[in-house]
């Protein structure tokens, strides 16, 4: 039977639990993965969402009726589907996850052999439509679903990303937010120096201390509180499937990922001289200032886990950051990880003896930044088109990567369109004029805010 399947995004499946996404389509896409990818093994895990066991057994329904066998590694973090894939060269993985949408809602992150990407111009499309179309593939020899353990060979791979010898007996605040960072936090402890003070730490799908997104101001709180009252020498949070950081520096205090790009582009080229670095346009001069003083190459790309990976492919970059607290490794299968960064950051501390509010301060003092404000509007491009007529005459550059990016003498702005709603994204920074970029700020707002 035909039907309309509207949970696809542009990087991504996620949708409301049942009417969006349910049994009947899991078991769709499943199958569909299996016929796109002519797949004959593919690696599934999932997060702690009430929903995600069923939805598990779907996709891996669809999965062995088409003959797959399935590696299935149980609960686990994204990262783990995307190292798992390389490390067991499989045709491809799926996690079942919706990572930091509301408990009513679920999904699944698609990739194909050695963690690539599967996105909405790389596979999604026709996945859907084979969905869709429900032609469904079933042999007589039914595939198996074989119960995989992983978890040591991922905590030894991540644990390789950093010199254990330089570490030093750190006190770390970690907030697993009732996700599943705390499975990997507790698989990595015992090979660490440091001391874990943990908060949410069992995963717990019913969410009782909140959505984990500490992207939200309103979710800081618990981390930040705890840094204190522990004297701990850095706080780390996570989303729901932990593929996004989330650090805080020895006062409690948020750090914007924008600056965590700029600290681990510093670790990396330390260790990869004359590396080349891969960033998203929204803010940029911190980021090529650091990648410029440490001898590397900074190399612009459009945001967006798909095109990061692809670009750090492409030209074979030892590391991509996005001011969403995306961080990309080459020797992590080019792919996101939430563990990597904050080990190279206790790293860097341990190495320097110095806090880690002192890394950042230079760099939030040289290049003030707005963070990301969201507004809605009626007509994204049309927003866009005005805003670039309004600042284009005295420009230095424009650029067109990912929305478009004004840059002046002072200060920059990058404003894009989201991918799945009426909403438009500001960024702004200025040369170490903290008053001059938020003069910007509601300059520009203003204007946004005026349209009908």
């Amino acid at each position: 039977m035909t039907i309309n399947i509207d949970c696809f995004k542009a990087y991504d499946i996620r949708g409301r639990i049942p009417d969006q996404l349910n049994t009947d389509i899991a078991y769709r896409i499943g199958n569909a993965t299996a016929v796109f990818l002519s797949a004959k093994r593919i690696v599934v895990g999932r997060d702690m969402r009430l929903s995600s066991g069923e939805l598990t057994d779907a996709v891996v329904r669809g999965l062995t009726d088409a003959g797959v066998e399935v590696l299935d590694i149980g609960l686990c973090g994204t990262e783990m589907v995307y190292f798992a894939t390389a490390h067991l060269k499989t045709d491809g993985g799926i996690m079942v996850t919706a990572s930091h949408n509301p408990a009513d809602y679920n999904g699944l992150k698609l990739v194909r052999e050695d963690a690539r990407p599967i996105s909405a111009d790389t596979g999604l499309t026709e996945i859907r439509a084979l969905a869709e179309q429900d032609d469904r593939r079933s042999v007589a020899k039914k595939g198996q679903r074989v119960e995989t353990s992983i978890l040591a060979e991922y905590s030894s791979h991540i644990l390789s990303c950093v010199d254990i010898e330089k570490l030093k007996p750190l006190k770390l605040v970690v907030n697993a937010g009732n996700g599943v960072a705390g499975l990997a936090i507790d698989a990595l402890e015992p090979h660490l120096p440091f001391e874990f003070i943990k908060v949410h730490h069992e995963a717990d799908g019913t969410f009782p201390n909140g959505i984990p997104n500490p992207l939200l101001p309103e979710n800081r709180a618990s981390t930040a509180e705890a840094v204190v009252s522990q004297g701990a020498d850095m706080g780390i949070a996570w989303d729901g499937d932990f593929d996004r950081c989330f650090l805080f520096d020895e006062k409690g205090d948020f750090i914007e990922g924008y600056y965590i790009v700029g600290m681990l582009s510093e670790s990396l080229l330390r260790k990869n001289p004359a590396a080349k670095i891969v960033h998203d346009p929204r803010l940029t001069w911190n980021t090529l200032d650091v990648v410029k003083a440490g001898g590397g190459e900074a190399v612009q790309s459009k945001s967006g886990h798909s095109f990061i990976k692809e670009k750090m492919r492409e030209v074979d970059a030892v590391y991509g950051g996005e001011m969403s607290a995306h961080h990309y490794f080459r020797d992590f299968s080019y792919a996101d990880s939430g563990m990597i960064p904050w080990l190279l950051v206790a790293e860097m501390v341990s190495v320097s003896g110095k806090p880690l509010s002192s890394f950042v301060e230079a760099f939030m003092q040289a290049y003030p930044a707005s963070g990301e404000i969201n507004r809605q509007v009626t007509d994204a491009a049309e927003a866009i088109g005005m805003i670039r007529n309004a600042y284009e005459a005295n420009a230095k550059s424009v650029d067109e990567t990912d929305g478009v990016s004004l840059e002046f003498e002072d200060w920059r702005f990058n404003l894009r369109a989201s991918n799945t709603e009426p909403v438009i994204r500001l960024n702004i920074e200025s040369r170490s004029d903290t008053a001059l970029m938020q003069q910007k700020v509601t300059e520009i707002l203003a204007l946004i805010d005026g349209l009908p």
